[in-house]
């Protein structure tokens, strides 16, 4: 990885006083790259996302432990309105555009105060570009537009901001797959035209892993695996190291089976790294362990 322009630190974050909710992460986010977090729910993945942007707060919550860095600035526990301002921008899960303004005074809302009239449109326009979608829609509410277009109109609202660093959650969730698509492609065009750095949240691993040049998987408040390997791995030879009690088997790679799962995690936990294939049937220790897995949790090798 290049240098990163985002540096988090052994955070533990902490809600009301006495529930941890992180503990132990290091991540990194270098500059002009997408990186991945992926994991179910209630990994951490958003509270990462909270504690990076500033809202935290709002949730009775408050980094404990370690530091978050951009461009070497600390910005743990710091106001979303100050790490904004420093270029750091949130497109979070739920409420992304007022539902009462329009495209155009979505895309107002968010400039800076003192920008000049000129210089707003004319990144507006840029941002059209990305979005021509949006540019039909000027006259029509938030509350108006379909799910794909509310997620533009919410990205938009972000570019608005002028970003370094994008931090999205949750890209794909309840999207059609065919829009998940399209944003992903404008998601690329924006990194690649606009030099944006990308820390996308997902708990969909096919999706986030078509894009991403590095990945991080969190289970349980803490990072299991990360590596740029993870993104370059055929489906069945996916890392799921850690997964095991939280997931759906199936639901995380579609094509491994319960049973090459088990194998994959068992071999990564006895430390035989990427030979978790051979290993099934050629180690005994892990073999057993796999069918003493399946059966503790009625799992069926299909």
């Amino acid at each position: 990885m290049n240098a990163p322009l985002l540096q988090v630190e052994q955070i533990e974050v902490v809600y009301k006083r006495v529930i941890t909710a992180v503990q132990g992460v290091t991540l990194a986010v270098p500059q002009g790259q997408i990186v991945a977090l992926l994991g179910t729910n209630g990994a951490g993945k958003s509270t990462m996302l909270r504690a990076i942007s500033g809202f935290l707060g709002l949730d009775d919550a408050v980094v404990t432990e370690g530091s978050i860095t951009f461009e070497g600035a600390a910005l743990q526990n710091r106001p979303p309105h100050e790490i904004a301002g420093r270029g750091v921008v949130l497109v979070p899960e739920r409420e992304k555009v007022f539902p009462n303004l329009t495209v155009t005074e979505n895309l107002a809302a968010p400039v800076v105060r003192g920008t000049k009239a000129h210089d707003r449109r004319q990144h507006e326009e840029r941002i059209y570009h990305f979005f021509p979608r949006l540019a039909e829609l000027r006259d029509r509410t938030g509350g108006l537009l379909s799910g794909g277009e509310r997620q533009m109109l919410a990205i938009a609202s972000a570019l608005m901001c002028r970003p370094k660093l994008l931090l999205i959650d949750e890209l794909s969730l309840g999207r059609a797959p065919v829009v998940v698509g399209d944003l992903v492609r404008r998601l690329c065009a924006i990194r690649d035209e606009l030099s944006i750095a990308i820390l996308l949240v997902e708990q969909s691993a096919a999706v986030a892993l078509q894009i991403a040049d590095y990945a991080y998987v969190m289970e349980n408040g803490r990072i299991v695996l990360d590596g740029e390997d993870i993104t370059t791995l055929a489906p069945n030879e996916r890392v799921g190291r850690g997964m095991v009690r939280t997931f759906q088997i199936n639901q995380l790679f579609d094509t491994m089976t319960p049973l090459q799962t088990l194998a994959l995690v068992v071999s990564q936990r006895l430390g035989l790294g990427r030979r978790w294939w051979s290993s099934l049937g050629h180690n005994p220790q892990v073999a057993r362990r796999c069918e003493e897995l399946l059966t503790e949790f009625h799992l069926t090798e299909v």
